[in-house]
């Protein structure tokens, strides 16, 4: 059996999944039974791009009004106050285990950067939860991707397109989109942390009147 080819993307992401499980097993801290691994799969998993979610896919189905899935902040109570993204429900890793997740449900799970949502995602997969997915470069990624979107001064038409949609979907955010030499600053205003799981999405069709009312 051949090892899959990894793209520079898809080897950071296994990378990370790599890192995960050095990190999880190493002196067992969740105190839970150890699983072999098959990096052969994991390499597999990652070429295939069923293990990641990126931030305009989790961006759009939150627009959507999904429902469909259960979306994991494994970040700190103080960092999760200071802004999560929408839906999410704060769950530290070590509480994943008893927090009630279902093994036939699709879960979303993300950190800052990465690392931890490895963890937790070779945690769960150990554990026989099958439709675990991780958010693709973390909150950082959300950040930069959905609530603060660049557009290059020397942008194509391509490109130009592309990121009037991304306008829209900053805006709905609370984001400020940015255009040609414009940098965000690291003081940038992140936007008011949403209620857990509030979300009014723009694409919400009308509830039909009974009729003879």
């Amino acid at each position: 059996m051949k090892m899959p080819r990894l793209t520079p993307t898809r080897g950071a992401a296994l990378l990370l999944i790599i890192l995960g499980i050095v990190g999880l097993f190493a002196g067992d801290p969740y105190h839970r039974s150890t699983a072999t691994v098959d990096t052969r799969e994991l390499a597999a998993i990652v070429e295939r791009q069923v293990d990641h979610v990126t931030a305009a896919e989790l961006a759009d189905w939150i627009i959507q009004g999904r429902t469909d899935f259960r979306l994991i902040d494994l970040r700190t109570e103080e960092e999760y106050a200071s802004y999560h993204i929408p839906q999410a429900e704060r769950v530290p890793i070590t509480a994943l285990m008893d927090y009630g997740l279902q093994r036939n449900e699709k879960i979303v799970l993300y950190s800052e950067g990465g690392i931890h949502s490895a963890q937790a995602w070779m945690l769960l997969k150990a554990q026989g939860y099958r439709g675990v997915y991780m958010l693709l470069g973390g909150l950082d990624a959300w950040t930069d991707e959905v609530l603060f979107p660049g557009l290059p001064a020397d942008a194509s038409a391509q490109e130009r397109a592309a990121f009037e949609r991304a306008v829209q979907v900053s805006r709905f955010f609370g984001g400020t989109p940015r255009e040609g030499a414009q940098e965000r600053s690291v003081t940038s205003a992140m936007p008011p942390p949403p209620p857990p799981q509030a979300v009014t999405p723009s694409t919400a069709k009308p509830k039909k009147r009974k009729e003879g009312c």
